[in-house]
């Protein structure tokens, strides 16, 4: 037996672990890709990715392939059978080497008396591809590729570009840099990744971004290990830019981790900023994003939304609150959002923002600016949720981020597409 792991029996085992057993993709990667070499480490990811794109249109292939559905112990091989068919459909890999790794996977997965079985339901989609696609495309969740209760949502919150969002969901996101503007402006930046070869483009709209052509490692970056850039996507930039941190200013960062948002604010002001999360191990993130670019913050492992267990009762200048959200505007870069999601945790989030943002404004100043956030892309969570504080409460000013910002249609959504899908709201505390 061969110690080179298959890259086919891993991603079977990852995949089974996020859609069966409810893990995060995030933290079921890394785990599974241990020991890899960065070839197969890429492979990995891109057939875990893809399969949790397409999970719906795989599924109904197999249901036309597959007598009975592998259930039970036997429920990890009908993962290995998406891993085959996503090849088959999506990938440049050669059909016939596509089908015999995937085979192949079996003998690490312990069950080499499913090589026929495996080999004849692969071989039969090939056979009947464009039949079954076709097929596929009548049913709106093979289609889109989205679970239902999602693209209902969508499509009352957008009418006119429902379809354009699931389409850009299914799209691999891009890279992004944020430029340390305490090190470099965004065109000094520039000037040194056209020196580096790196192909890339600038946009007016995203003061301090640069997109990258392509993916890259980090460290292939000019002075990346000495904070010179962060990755960090264009519609996250703004936060910081939003807030307009000012030297001296007394800044709450609440539910700050990975930390992306607390180094911005630093980069852009020398503030006294307070980066607070609930889980102490994400705060870890936040200490190493600031170590790398030479920057200080107090971190607080603390709730949100129960200020008097962490609170010295002094009042904030500034408080950006990117509270916890569905995530539904960062599907392309987290899949499996779509399959974790259920509709119900849509209203128990909502609740959440709402005791959250009630407890913080208490925080903030007189006259002090409060930045709500979300990375979602559904009204409840962004809109409405402002609306309804607006209306309840008299000592909030709402400051308009564009034209149709407004009390009753507050905020600024962005959609996926150049950016990931975020929402901005400003809201000022009146003297």
């Amino acid at each position: 037996m061969s110690n080179v792991p298959n890259v086919r029996a891993l991603a079977a085992e990852t995949l089974y672990n996020v859609v069966d057993k409810g893990a995060s993709l995030n933290q079921e990667l890394p785990f599974a890709s241990q020991g890899l070499p960065p070839k197969d480490k890429a492979l990995l990811q891109q057939i875990c990715y893809g399969v949790l794109r397409y999970l719906p249109s795989l599924e109904n292939y197999c249901q036309h392939l597959v007598e009975e559905p592998l259930k039970g112990k036997r429920r990890i091989f009908q993962f290995l059978l998406y891993v085959g068919i996503y090849q088959l459909q999506h990938m440049r890999v050669p059909p016939h080497a596509a089908i015999s790794e995937t085979v192949n996977a079996l003998q690490q997965l312990r069950a080499l008396g499913l090589k026929g079985l495996i080999n004849a339901i692969l071989r039969s989609f090939q056979r009947q591809q464009l039949e079954l696609e076709e097929k596929a495309k009548l049913i709106p969740v093979c289609l889109y590729n989205h679970p239902n209760w999602f693209i209902k949502q969508v499509k009352e919150a957008y009418p006119d570009s429902w379809e354009d969002l699931l389409a850009e969901n299914q799209q691999q996101a891009p890279m992004w840099l944020r430029v340390n503007q305490a090190q470099y402006s965004t065109q000094e930046y520039s000037d040194m990744l056209t020196a580096n070869d790196i192909e890339h483009t600038l946009n007016p709209d995203f003061i301090d971004g640069i997109k990258l052509a392509k993916p890259r490692d980090v460290f292939s970056l000019p002075e990346f290990d000495t904070g010179a850039c962060s990755v960090q996507d264009a519609a996250a930039q703004l936060a910081a830019r939003f807030l307009e941190p000012k030297d001296d200013d007394t800044i709450l960062d609440a539910c700050a981790a990975p930390g992306g948002k607390t180094c911005h604010i630093l980069e852009l002001a020398d503030a006294e900023v307070l980066a607070l999360d609930s889980d102490a191990t994400r705060l870890e993130r936040v200490k190493q994003n600031l170590t790398r670019i030479g920057l200080g913050a107090d971190l607080q492992c603390g709730d949100a939304s129960q200020p008097h267990t962490w609170w010295d009762e002094k009042q904030f200048d500034r408080i950006l609150l990117d509270v916890p959200c569905s995530a539904t505007g960062v599907i392309r870069r987290h899949p499996d959002i779509k399959w974790l999601r259920r509709a119900s945790d849509i209203a128990d989030l909502a609740a959440l923002q709402g005791d959250i943002l009630d407890s913080i404004w208490p925080l903030l100043k007189p006259g002090g600016t409060l930045v709500y956030a979300t990375c979602s892309v559904l009204p409840q969570e962004n809109q409405q949720q402002v609306a309804k504080f607006l209306a309840n409460n008299n000592d909030v000013e709402h400051i308009p981020l564009h034209d149709k910002d407004t009390p009753t249609t507050p905020g600024l959504q962005l959609l996926p597409g150049e950016s990931d899908g975020f929402y901005y709201a400003k809201l000022v505390k009146k003297i």
